[in-house]
């Protein structure tokens, strides 16, 4: 035990030392809040306070591969082994969207929002207003499936705001979350839910100079193991472990000359374009993640009424198929109509329609059946006005804003919003409304047709059993002709609502098409056929007319995406495929205060990437247990198309008593270093170190950046290596052997370090307690 004094002296102030059931393989701090979010070994994410007070735990049921906080701290992004990126609210954990944009297991998250808040072109402040609420209630929710409890199907209750609050980017700053999977793929999402562009690092080339003449190279076999977007949304740095190879007029790769190691690489990616159309940006996928929102309550809308009417059919079609065994059990040669419409006529009743009325079906059975179709009426028309119509007429409105939006060539042509697109997606919304409005009608008259089909049933029932029928609700004797000649066997409800691999048309009477056609002239809807249409079908093609008009906007980006620079770090020994190698790895961005350089799009101070990350001892002989340290590199990516150089780097040595973990990068240029002493016994395993020094401080030295990239340039550090004396900086011995990750908290300046004996140690980094929260 350390005495009072001595703890006094120590530079980090331990909080708690707790145990663990499980090892923790993910740990981030909530940017915001003093929340911790762990994932163990066994895939369960755990939501911690700063002083150990657990908030919830939740289990995806999958392998959980990553994790990112959303810049506010609100939400969480969990990224799965199965290409799903799921969205969880901070507050309890619950689902809030779950994407499917990836076909491969996702290696890693980073979710960036804009440094400065948006502003126009005159410099003002700009808040988008949601002008959907000045004409519309608040968006309707998803309806439940009947017979599932609140939480089953991963929505939220009616009574939480989180998904509305996921949706609602009209006074958020402009943020992109970038996920790569397993594949070289990389999303941007903007708000963390609209898919606005991609790339693959195996596509992605870049020109450079090679024995004199110019080519093009690319990374061949690479395998993503971190990205970083810049605070100023204008860079990506994509640190990835592969082949450089010089790409032929063919498309055909080779490997440069005395360079085919395969090596850890990083990319230098240009996405200037998030910044300078975030405005537009920003428009767009407000008024498209909402539409995409409300076409998701469209879709179980439809679900819904389908399954519940089918099974009101299903209770009417098993009582009354009964009757067609006893006709044919009787050897009558006719159809259960025709027996119905001669008990109208007022002929003798048939034997087996006698005994259908007065056993089988009976006074209870036919207001049973009556009762359960009268309820799914109305539970589908509570549906159609409460979830269905407000859906698709906010849905209307809003690509009504897109397509105005579409007619400013000038500003969003260049983002993909393509009007023609647009204008196809908004006629195709306005005709899904007509076809709401439609089966509305037709619904009602349905369940009118049944409810007076029922009533003749009950006084031909009462006759029959000589019984008196004066308290009977009347009924019409040509709407029973018209149910039992046209109802009886088809259902036009279930026709309208279900999508079957025949495709149904809806008879129009020529009146109504020539109606239709002149209509055209007059602004009208330009497709003439949409009233032949189901509503299922109606809903198929609109969705279809959305995703064509957004995946313009998303292939557009896509292409602006461009690998501008390429910096090689180290080879990478070949392992056999059953092992893996970890490497500790850390990038972070630090905004140069000093003013000397200026970023040229954003017209801000420049932000100053950092990579460190540990040199394996197997890569080169002669550089043994050190780190590396890289800055400037996005801002030389620039500086080099100027015909000059400002990329610097240092190779810091750790003690040959020491083992580097994990690292992180901290604020103000630090960086944090958790250390393993090696012990030669194997009894028991050294204690472990934390420190902390000042990157910016190091002794940086510039790296040559000639045209030719087919050298390894960390051989250029190996004399001018800085060692790392512990006792002078700022350290702290930990009383365990420690293991990755470490946990860094830059705005709280709190560190979770991790046992190997399933513990968790929460050090205080900063001396003035008063800018860590409250732990009470």
């Amino acid at each position: 035990m350390e005495t009072d004094e001595s703890s006094r002296m120590l530079p980090f102030q331990l909080q708690f030392d707790k145990p663990l059931a499980s090892q923790i393989t993910i740990a981030e701090w909530n940017p915001e809040k003093d929340l911790l979010a762990m994932v163990t070994d066994d895939s369960k994410i755990l939501l911690h306070r700063f002083n150990w007070q657990r908030l919830w735990t939740i289990a995806p049921g999958k392998c959980i591969t990553s994790l990112c906080w959303r810049p506010d701290g609100k939400a969480i992004a969990v990224g799965l082994d199965d290409g799903m990126v799921s969205l969880h609210d901070v507050e309890n954990g619950k689902l809030l969207r779950s994407l499917k944009s990836h076909c491969a297991a996702i290696i890693c998250l980073n979710w960036e929002e804009e440094s400065q808040l948006i502003t126009d072109d005159h410099g003002y402040t700009s808040k988008y207003e949601d002008r959907t609420s000045r004409f519309f209630p608040p968006a309707p929710r998803v309806p439940r499936m009947p017979g599932l409890v609140s939480g089953d199907n991963g929505f939220m209750d009616d009574s939480e705001d989180s998904f509305q609050e996921l949706s609602n980017s009209s006074h958020q700053r402009f943020n992109i979350l970038c996920s790569a999977d397993k594949d070289g793929n990389i999303y941007f999402s903007i708000f963390g839910i609209f898919p606005i562009g991609k790339v693959n690092i195996h596509n992605l080339t870049f020109p450079t100079c090679h024995d004199g003449a110019e080519t093009t190279n690319r990374v061949s076999n690479a395998s993503i193991q971190k990205v970083a977007l810049s605070k100023d949304l204008c860079r990506l740095i994509v640190m990835c472990s592969g082949d450089l190879v010089k790409v032929g007029a063919d498309l055909g790769e080779t490997d440069m000359a005395g360079y085919n190691e395969h090596g850890l690489h990083c990319l230098a990616l240009n996405t200037t374009i998030f910044w300078n159309r975030k405005n537009e940006l920003h428009q767009v996928a407000q008024q498209a993640s909402n539409i995409e929102d409300l076409t998701e309550v469209v879709r179980t809308s439809l679900s819904v009424m389908c399954r519940q009417w089918s099974d009101a059919m299903n209770t009417f079609q098993e009582k009354f198929n009964s009757l067609s065994t006893l006709i044919i059990n009787h050897g009558l040669d006719s159809s259960p109509q025709e027996e119905l419409l001669s008990l109208l006529g007022g002929a003798r009743t048939s034997p087996p329609v006698h005994q259908f009325l007065v056993n089988t079906l009976g006074e209870v059975g036919v207001k049973r059946i009556s009762k359960v179709l009268s309820g799914a009426g109305k539970e589908l028309q509570r549906i159609v006005l409460d979830h269905l119509q407000p859906a698709v007429e906010v849905i209307a409105f809003r690509i009504g804003e897109l397509r105005g939006l579409s007619r400013w060539r000038a500003r969003y042509h260049s983002i993909g919003l393509d009007e023609s697109l647009i204008n196809n997606a908004t006629e195709k919304a306005g005709t899904l409304l007509v076809q709401v409005e439609r089966f509305m009608r037709v619904l009602s008259s349905v369940v009118q047709q049944y409810s007076n089909f029922f009533n003749w049933l009950l006084k031909c029932i009462k006759l029959l059993m000589s019984e008196p029928s004066d308290q009977l609700l009347p009924y019409n004797s040509e709407l029973v002709i018209i149910f039992l000649k046209f109802l009886y066997e088809q259902d036009p409800v279930k026709q309208l609502l279900e999508i079957s691999e025949i495709e149904y048309e809806v008879e129009i009477d020529l009146e109504t098409m020539q109606r239709v056609r002149e209509l055209v002239q007059f602004g009208g809807f330009s497709d003439i056929e949409y009233l032949r249409r189901t509503l299922a079908k109606e809903f198929q093609l609109m969705e279809l007319s959305f995703k064509e008009a957004f995946q313009m906007p998303f292939t557009t980006i896509s292409r602006k995406i461009l690998c501008e620079d390429i910096l090689p770090l180290f080879p990478v020994p070949t392992l056999p495929k059953s092992s893996s190698m970890r490497i500790p790895t850390s990038v972070s961005y630090y905004e140069d205060s000093s003013g000397a350089s200026v970023t040229p799009q954003t017209g801000q101070n420049q932000f100053i990437d950092y990579v460190s990350f540990q040199v394996p001892d197997e890569c080169f002989s002669d550089i043994i247990n050190c780190l590396c340290i890289v800055r400037g590199f996005m801002h030389d990516s620039h500086c080099l198309k100027k015909g000059c150089s400002t990329l610097e780097a240092v190779l810091l040595h750790v003690p040959v008593d020491y083992q580097c973990v994990d690292l992180s990068l901290y604020k103000d240029s630090q960086i944090v270093l958790l250390l393993n002493k090696v012990t030669n016994t194997s009894e028991s395993a050294g204690d472990g170190c934390m420190v902390i020094l000042q990157a910016s401080d190091l002794p940086y030295i510039s790296i040559s950046r000639s045209a030719h990239i087919d050298v390894w340039r960390l051989p250029e550090l190996k004399d001018s290596v800085a060692y790392l004396h512990i006792e002078d900086e700022k350290a702290r011995t930990i009383p365990h052997s420690v293991v990755a990750p470490l946990a860094v908290s830059a705005s709280r300046g709190v560190a979770c370090v991790f046992a190997a004996r399933k513990r968790a140690l929460v050090y205080i980094l900063e001396e003035d307690e008063d800018e860590v929260s409250d732990a009470e």
